[in-house]
């Protein structure tokens, strides 16, 4: 039996974990019932388990039977935590919990994981070093990565990993089934931007009696999408988007305090100092023109995800080996989402690999993206994912 054999063989099991982390989704840092399930399926395996008890992780550690001190240490990712997004899609296993859904597919990361843990216990004589389990909390903006490296997880083995790889799926873009990732910038770094402004309130009737902060967030907002524009070499990527703008009580009254919120991308880190500085300059500038005082809040929230150009290479070359050269395809261009995962290679030579999982009957130009209440993954995938895991683990600790 082959590899991608066991795997189909499991691929029922796998479907069913993933159907019971949908229906019910926790977000953040405490999962309590996705940390259980992931427990309950690695039972009988034989794994070093630590449970997190502030968060919601699980690391595993899975011995190779021909394993040393000095041998090599290969890490696998999976992410577990769910959105505050309520599902839109009408399946079986819809989201039970109101206000909360799997649209980034981490159910089906997690599941993948669970399966490379059972292919990977049934090779252990195969394998010539130590698999790290990284089952991750809080990918969706809570740090997750950062405190399960905080907590150990890179030298859980009791050696420092050597290489680590993540999985990560798409209904859109890619289709089904196809291998795709980049060498060097794969997703953006993140940033957010957060900013208020404050007058003095007054009548609307008479705004020359107050120093109205209204006018003056608006003309930041529409600034800096200019002075990205002119400011940042065309051929240099930055996007600043406002997603939150907050102001006032009611249309006769001007606020004390105005605001926004905004997203800001980027895939060079002197780029991202760049926009910090303009986001500062055309603030205050604008604050000052308005007689407003201002208080800007730039928050470095997730590093660009690098992909190390070695790992990309024998990421593909796995896939190819597993599914031939026709299910591998290499990105044009970064994404311009963002992964904690990042924080991993920032410190570990690896890589972000994604699966493309769109259903049939939809078009992967129009198909709803991750994070949409309509997004919708293929459970086809889930026994490829289990096996590219698996068979990255094999090689890696083989070629070492």
């Amino acid at each position: 039996m082959t590899l991608l054999d066991d795997a189909a063989g499991i691929s029922d099991d796998l479907a069913d974990l993933r159907h019971r982390l949908h229906r019910r989704p926790e977000i953040g840092l405490k999962l309590q019932r996705t940390q259980q399930a992931v427990l309950e399926a690695l039972d009988g395996l034989d794994l070093e388990i630590t449970a997190g008890q502030e968060i919601g992780s699980v690391t595993a550690v899975l011995r190779g039977g021909q394993t040393s001190e000095q041998a090599p240490v290969v890490l696998l990712r999976a992410d577990m935590d769910a959105l505050p997004v309520h599902e839109e899609v009408d399946v079986p296993f819809r989201s039970t919990v109101d206000g909360a859904m799997h649209a980034c597919g981490h159910d089906l990361h997690t599941s993948m994981l669970v399966g490379a843990a059972r292919l990977l216990s049934a090779r252990r004589d195969q394998i010539a070093g130590d698999v790290v389990l990284m089952f991750q909390p809080g990918e969706e903006g809570y740090q997750g990565a950062a405190k399960m490296i905080d907590g150990g997880v890179l030298g859980a083995a009791g050696r420092a990993a050597d290489q680590a790889f993540a999985l990560h799926v798409l209904p859109n873009q890619v289709s089904r089934g196809t291998i795709a990732s980049r060498p060097g910038a794969v997703m953006a770094a993140s940033d957010g931007l957060f900013v208020t402004a404050r007058g003095a309130g007054g009548h609307a009737a008479s705004p020359h009696l107050a120093h109205d902060p209204v006018p003056a967030i608006c003309e930041m907002v529409m600034a800096l999408q200019t002075a990205i524009t002119r400011r940042i070499d065309a051929f240099e990527a930055a996007v600043l988007t406002v997603g939150r703008l907050k102001a006032g009580t009611k249309h006769t009254v001007i606020p004390e305090t105005a605001g926004f919120e905004a997203s800001v991308r980027t895939f060079d880190r002197g780029v991202r100092r760049k926009v910090r500085e303009i986001a500062h300059q055309v603030c205050q500038g604008i604050a000052d023109a308005h007689g407003v005082e201002v208080v800007i809040e730039y928050v470095e929230e997730c590093p660009v995800t690098l992909n190390d150009s070695g790992a990309t290479a024998f990421a593909f070359e796995t896939a190819s080996e597993l599914f031939g050269d026709s299910r591998t395809f290499t990105l044009p261009r970064p994404l311009t989402g963002t992964e904690d995962f990042s924080r991993v290679l920032e410190r570990v030579p690896g890589a972000m690999v994604l699966i493309g999982a769109c259903p049939d009957g939809h078009d992967l130009d129009t198909a709803p993206s991750n994070h949409s209440p309509h997004a919708v993954f293929d459970d086809s995938v889930l026994a490829d994912g289990a096996a590219l895991y698996s068979q990255l683990a094999l090689r890696s600790l083989k070629q070492n």
